[in-house]
């Protein structure tokens, strides 16, 4: 189970919230940050997709995840996670 998880989202994206319920209803705790809110955050995200403002963008224990758009295997796998 990973030991920390930043999750990259802004308040418009239906992908953050299927990320966000998918984590809470495994009892999985992480730390939001909106892109449009905090200061480079932003920055961060596109260095990390390559130049996209992919959300929900994770950082889990320091590997990034994008998932964007959110597929539910990649995030299982990313959290190895049996379901």
């Amino acid at each position: 189970m990973p030991q920390h998880i930043k999750m990259y989202t802004t308040a418009r994206c239906p992908d953050c919230r299927m990320v966000k319920r998918f984590l809470s209803e495994r009892g999985i705790s992480f730390e939001e940050i909106d892109i449009e809110e905090v200061p480079g955050a932003a920055e961060l995200v596109a260095q990390a997709t390559g130049g996209k403002r992919a959300v929900p963008t994770l950082d889990i224990d320091g590997h990034w995840v994008i998932c964007s758009p959110f597929q539910p295997e990649i995030l299982r796998e990313a959290l190895d996670l049996k379901s």
